[in-house]
């Protein structure tokens, strides 16, 4: 039999935010009678305690108080280009903002890896969490998990409930078919990212979905693992089927791809229209030089940070960044058929 004070003490100043739908900052600023919150907000955050008979604790109180200045960063996958230009403009624009980082990198995503990070994180009384996705394992293994912090994903994908800032990866894929299918090919073949990449999934999605709109049949995709030996390989079974257009997951496998399509004797891109992903530096010095999509690694940092910042304001209608949107660069390597 439980009495109305055990629940109070079972209640936490988490359950008071989720009720009153606002953060665990704002309930601690309520307790403590501080300013910087709306009068409807500490209304509902007033009418949760109530509901929940919920009495503060010491630490609960002392929470507002707890700034570290610290923000964590956890980083899963291989340190490809763009996941380590994500890592280094997060850790430039908090310091620009007046931030310690403390990061941490992965390459083993598994739930239990991501877990014992993230609680060595907030051992060391982080004020927020950075989660670069490489996975969607990653994001599985923070969904429905109380952190006790803002988190917010960079991700490809809307999964989850963490806030998330990202480029569309599936718009974006959907557009460089498009540039295809506007050059006039119907024979577009994919080269994709491996299995379980959120990106590689993605714009596996939208170039099988764009094709199915457009009333034509998607082949088989071809699966690579972001490399340029792996591009090549793939490159070298898609110039045996005569196809007359790719569309390459990322710029490193498309290099690969171009490399071997040349070495079969088919021109890029008289015979064959070659669309790569990420617009990496060396992208616009391929031979010929690549059209792709670009990922704006630098600007997609810039939001993770200014979402943490938002976040710890925490004010009524605070506008997060939304997902960008995709530029397509077009270069040398298509062509109107």
């Amino acid at each position: 039999m439980s009495t109305n004070g055990d629940r109070s003490r079972g209640t936490t100043i988490f359950d008071v935010a989720r009720l009153a739908g606002v953060s665990h900052q704002t309930v601690s600023r309520v307790l403590n009678d501080l300013p910087n919150v709306r009068p409807a907000t500490r209304e509902r955050v007033e009418q949760a305690i109530r509901q929940l008979r919920y009495v503060p604790s010491q630490a609960a109180r002392a929470l507002v108080t707890r700034r570290s200045r610290t923000i964590g960063l956890v980083a899963t996958g291989l340190p490809d280009y763009g996941p380590a230009s994500y890592v280094l403009t997060v850790n430039e624009s908090a310091r620009d903002a007046g931030y310690a980082v403390i990061t941490t990198t992965l390459a083993d995503a598994a739930g239990p890896s991501l877990r014992s990070a993230a609680e060595l994180l907030i051992r060391q009384n982080v004020e927020a969490i950075v989660l670069i996705a490489a996975e969607r394992v990653a994001l599985d293994a923070f969904d429905g998990w109380e952190l006790g912090v803002p988190l917010v994903v960079v991700s490809g994908e809307p999964r989850g409930r963490a806030v998330r800032v990202g480029l569309d990866q599936y718009r974006a894929a959907r557009a460089a078919v498009s540039h295809l299918l506007e050059l006039g090919h119907t024979d577009i073949r994919h080269v994709a990212g491996p299995a379980g990449s959120i990106d590689g999934e993605e714009r596996l999605r939208g170039w099988r979905d764009r094709l199915l709109e457009s009333g034509l049949t998607p082949t088989e995709a071809l699966r690579g693992d972001w490399t340029p030996a792996s591009g090549y390989d793939l490159g070298a079974a898609l110039a045996a089927t005569g196809a007359e257009a790719v569309f390459v997951a990322n710029d490193q496998m498309a290099l690969g791809v171009l490399h071997a399509l040349q070495t079969a004797g088919r021109r890029v891109p008289e015979d064959v229209s070659v669309i790569g992903f990420d617009d990496i530096p060396e992208a616009a010095h391929f031979s010929p030089p690549l059209t792709t999509i670009r990922q704006d690694f630098v600007a997609i940092g810039r939001d993770a940070m200014a979402a943490v910042l938002a976040l710890l304001q925490d004010e009524d209608g605070t506008r997060l960044p939304a997902p960008r949107d995709p530029p397509l660069i077009v270069r040398g390597s298509t062509r109107a058929v």
